[in-house]
């Protein structure tokens, strides 16, 4: 694993104290917590969700969720923009089961991207960190479990849709995702 540089180990450590002051009810910094993170947190719920519209009102109840949980961040379990995204993605997926769309799922360069697709350059720092330690992590599993975990986090898919492609039992499936991704967490907190 490559390490991390000093500018990006400052910016996580700084969207960690600003996201421990959320939890003390500040503000201030949980407008500077969505300055930081709304572009990342939008393209995962338009990625799931498909529909812009959609993908705005569950980045609200998102960030409402957040306001209410932050108390619950444990910077020692996870980087804070995995907790935020994990958030988002939950927010997302429940928002699809309640829709239970057929639509697929939005396609990078698709028109249901955002029509700004340049984050911020320390957002795009951040998710790009993120990204090349998950990445990583990610390799070091063998091809099942990666490409479940990979089909179930990145394109959205439920674990029931899941095993049903597979022709896995529920049960099955739902113990090899969660082995990959406790072997996931321990290879990134590894890296931390």
């Amino acid at each position: 694993m490559t390490a991390v540089p000093s500018d990006a180990a400052a910016r996580r450590a700084e969207l960690v104290r600003v996201l421990l002051d959320v939890a003390m009810e500040d503000r201030d910094a949980f407008q500077r917590l969505y300055r930081l993170t709304s572009a990342k947190l939008f393209g995962i719920c338009l990625r799931i969700c498909g529909e812009r519209q959609a993908a705005e009102d569950v980045l609200q109840d998102v960030y409402v969720q957040v306001w209410r949980r932050a108390g619950g961040y444990e910077p020692g379990r996870a980087s804070p923009i995995t907790w935020l995204a994990t958030i988002a993605r939950h927010r997302a997926i429940d928002w699809r089961r309640r829709q239970h769309a057929t639509a697929p799922l939005a396609e990078p360069g698709s028109a249901a991207e955002p029509a700004d697709p340049e984050p911020r350059a320390d957002a795009a720092l951040l998710a790009e960190e993120e990204r090349t330690r998950v990445a990583d992590c990610l390799e070091a599993l063998e091809p099942r479990p990666r490409a479940a975990v990979r089909t179930a986090f990145y394109d959205g898919v439920t674990y029931a849709e899941l095993a049903a492609r597979d022709g896995t039992p529920l049960g099955t499936m739902k113990s090899l995702i969660r082995r990959a991704l406790l072997r996931l967490r321990e290879c990134l907190s590894d890296d931390a």
